[in-house]
């Protein structure tokens, strides 16, 4: 194993505090891993961007991992692991065939850069992220918890800011099974119950980053419309669907794999 630290921040990344025992809780769904890994066929390097526990990595590729996280990176079972932050990536140019990030993008500090050292880097940029602007938004927020609008408008960037960052050549959707695996804030939308327990809201950068005075009250409302019937009468049209479409994009930049 090589495990090299260059991370020089002197802020603590937040997984530091909220990753313990991540991989529990994030487990890769099998739909989100076929859709990127279409999109890095034929990558014999690939360098993983804020990589945390190693979630959607091609098992077919040298894989380096990338995170400013050591909490997250001691969960990560590959061979090859850097300390360090996506503005400032420890490689030379066009080091890896390509690069990956999966729903971190948001958690970095100067997004127009660290999205310049992915294209430094890589010869192929596969980006998984969200969009701010996208409606229906999820019920927990318009239902139970506003506040969520705002923490997560002033982390995410418009998704056509992004894929112009990146220069984009492939958007493609991805709607959100009902049963879908891995365990960040939408993942619920169709399992309401879900959100009482305050293992899987801690595995949510959201949840963690919002104040207890906040959230308890949020989810003792839930509970009580989950008791009364009336979270599943007003949601009834939910109930009856496999997926959603709640704005999750994959973005697809540099040599074209079609």
């Amino acid at each position: 194993m090589t495990d090299l630290s260059t991370n020089t921040d002197p802020t603590p990344p937040i997984y530091d505090s909220i990753g313990t025992g991540y991989r529990h809780t994030r487990r890769p769904d099998p739909r989100l891993a076929a859709l990127i890994s279409r999109a890095l066929a034929g990558a014999r390097t690939v360098v993983n961007v804020g990589a945390g526990a190693g979630s959607y990595e091609p098992t077919d590729s040298e894989v380096t991992a990338v995170d400013p996280s050591q909490v997250m990176l001691d969960q990560h079972p590959g061979a090859t692991r850097v300390q360090a932050s996506a503005e400032n990536l420890p490689f030379p140019d066009l080091a890896f065939d390509a690069a990956m990030a999966v729903m971190t993008v948001h958690h970095w500090s100067d997004l127009a850069r660290g999205l310049r050292e992915l294209r430094r880097v890589s010869r192929r940029q596969v980006v998984f992220t969200w969009d701010p602007d996208h409606r229906p938004e999820l019920w927990m927020i318009s239902d139970y918890l506003p506040q969520i609008r705002e923490l997560e408008n002033a982390r995410f960037t418009p998704l056509s800011t992004v894929a112009d960052a990146l220069g984009a050549h492939t958007v493609l959707p991805f709607p959100i099974p009902h049963d879908f695996t891995d365990g960040f804030q939408i993942a619920h939308w169709r399992r309401p119950e879900r959100f009482l327990n305050p293992v899987v809201r801690q595995a949510s950068s959201t949840f963690a980053q919002l104040p207890a005075d906040i959230v308890e009250p949020a989810i003792a409302r839930l509970r009580a419309d989950l008791d009364s019937g009336a979270w599943a009468r007003r949601h009834a049209d939910l109930l009856a669907r496999d997926s959603v479409d709640y704005g999750y994009r994959l973005l697809i930049a540099g040599d074209d794999t079609d």
